[in-house]
């Protein structure tokens, strides 16, 4: 995204004037080090968990889904 440009355009994302595509989401969360998943969470311990999980280690997200009986 051009520099000039990017901040007009997530002001348009943040009033809601306009959606960012998928890809465009992917970009950013990249950027900001979170998932994909982390913009469609609909409240904050929802996306803090989402964030412990993608930084999590295998080895603790096997725990993380034996705790939860997955």
């Amino acid at each position: 995204m051009d520099p000039s440009v990017a901040s007009p355009r997530i002001n348009q994302y943040e009033r809601g004037k306009h959606v960012p595509t998928y890809n465009t989401l992917a970009l950013l969360g990249k950027v900001l080090g979170v998932p994909v998943a982390y913009f469609y969470c609909e409240d904050d311990d929802l996306a803090a968990m989402l964030c412990a999980y993608a930084a999590a280690t295998d080895r603790d997200k096997r725990k993380m889904h034996r705790s939860l009986g997955s």
